[in-house]
């Protein structure tokens, strides 16, 4: 036999049992985004490689050794995107959308060449938004309460927001200087990443989660301490506003992001349920990004999700199991009918899910078949019922006979939770 060929390591199949979950997600972020007029971008999978250098920087984990780059036939460098955002800002760029305010939102895979585990893979996905062209803190305010509606339309609730401000790029250099300087007469406690990170990156140190650092991160100077007057103004206004609307937070000094392109607010919802990788939403603002692309200078602010990590927060009853009904056909002249009968209900009940049998088989196969699909009732079309315009309905989810129903009642017997037949149906079927 030929060798079998297995998905790369950290690149996942979604199984037609697993879909359901995620289009739960996409339809409820969609539905919500859509209530605050983002409209959707889609940019390609595969950008030049400088795209990612000047944004995220040469220096970052990601495009030193996590960016799947490579050199195409024609000779150019070319990226699978590790993130959105800078995709987003080079077509926005390119397409002249920055004339006037701008609220967009994206989904889609990124690729990371990491160490596979729980939350983490070499390809996950992502839902972002982008707000180009606004620089208040209201509308850092509204991005984070679209975050919140979504998490009530999901039904989660065990999510923690965290906040900070980064101040602007002079208040930071600042900090910076102060920041290496302490960790400087620290050094030897610093472990192996933080000491290579110390003049290269140096806010990423506060991000270190091994256990001998922690002590050094909690002692280390505040960024809160070097904000001027207008960022300070920023962020305290935003957090009044998160107040006034009923949003738990948690101000956290040593929350970072390690680009010089973010500025003032960054922000993350965090879960205690998924161990060491417990970040599903990260944002904040990044007024510098869209100069360092080429374009003119344009504040901007967003987030993104992590699609997987969500996905393994949802209730297992949020989504339907199964078909509403699944068509079992018996005798050869009901077979060849089945199909046609089954466009028939599609086009009287549009938002019936259907499964047709195919096939061919016994009465007890077909309906073993029809247990297992999930579906609420099966649907038995037999040369009797052919001939008299009628279909057996039998429940599949509790105990219950087999119910005779003329097809035209079969709407209002669907509609009803319980399947149990409406008076005209019993009356249809008490004729017949």
């Amino acid at each position: 036999m030929a060798k079998k060929i297995q998905a790369i390591r950290g690149m996942h199949d979604v199984l037609p049992q697993q879909s359901p979950r995620w289009q739960f997600l996409e339809d409820r972020a969609r539905a919500v985004l859509e209530r605050y007029g983002y409209a959707e971008m889609r940019t390609p999978l595969v950008e030049v490689t400088e795209l990612f250098k000047r944004s995220i920087g040469e220096v970052t984990d990601i495009v030193e050794k996590e960016m799947y780059s490579f050199e195409d036939r024609g000779g150019d460098n070319l990226a699978l995107r590790p993130e959105g955002t800078a995709s987003c800002v080079r077509a926005a760029i390119e397409h002249a959308l920055l004339d006037h305010p701008q609220r967009i939102w994206y989904r889609g895979p990124m690729f990371r060449r990491e160490r596979p585990q729980r939350g983490r893979y070499r390809q996950f996905h992502q839902i972002g938004v982008e707000v180009f062209g606004l620089d208040g803190p209201d509308v850092d305010l509204e991005v984070i309460l679209l975050t919140r509606r979504l998490w009530q339309a999901l039904g989660l609730d065990n999510l923690r927001l965290e906040l900070n401000s980064l101040g602007d790029a002079d208040e930071r250099a600042r900090y910076r200087e102060a920041l290496v300087a302490y960790l400087l007469a620290h050094q030897d406690a610093l472990d192996s990443d933080s000491a290579k990170r110390l003049h290269s990156n140096p806010l990423r140190v506060l991000d270190s989660k091994h256990p001998d650092m922690q002590a050094v991160i909690a002692a280390a100077p505040s960024l809160l301490d070097f904000l001027g007057e207008t960022s300070r103004r920023h962020f305290d206004t935003l957090c009044a506003g998160l107040d006034a609307a009923g949003v738990a937070f948690q101000v956290n000094p040593r929350l970072v992001r390690g680009l010089d392109y973010y500025n003032r607010t960054v922000f993350e919802w965090i879960t205690e349920d998924l161990g060491a990788q417990g970040t599903v939403c990260a944002g904040g603002r990044y007024d510098g990004l869209v100069a360092q692309l080429g374009g003119r200078p344009t504040p901007a602010v967003g987030f993104a999700l992590g699609v997987e990590r969500l996905i393994e927060l949802l209730d297992a009853d949020c989504v339907t199991p199964g078909p509403d009904a699944y068509l079992v056909a018996v005798g050869e002249q009901a077979q060849n009918q089945a199909l046609l009968l089954a466009e028939r209900l599609r086009d009287s009940m549009p938002g019936l899910r259907l499964l047709c049998h195919c096939g061919g088989g016994s009465f007890k196969s077909q309906f073993k078949k029809a247990d297992r699909s999930g579906a609420r009732v099966a649907l038995v079309l037999g040369e009797d019922e052919l001939q008299q315009g009628t279909i057996g309905v039998k429940p599949l989810r509790h105990d219950g006979p087999q119910q005779q129903v003329a097809i035209a009642d079969l709407p209002a017997l669907l509609a009803r939770p319980d399947t149990e037949p409406t008076p005209a149906a019993q009356h249809a079927s008490t004729d017949q």
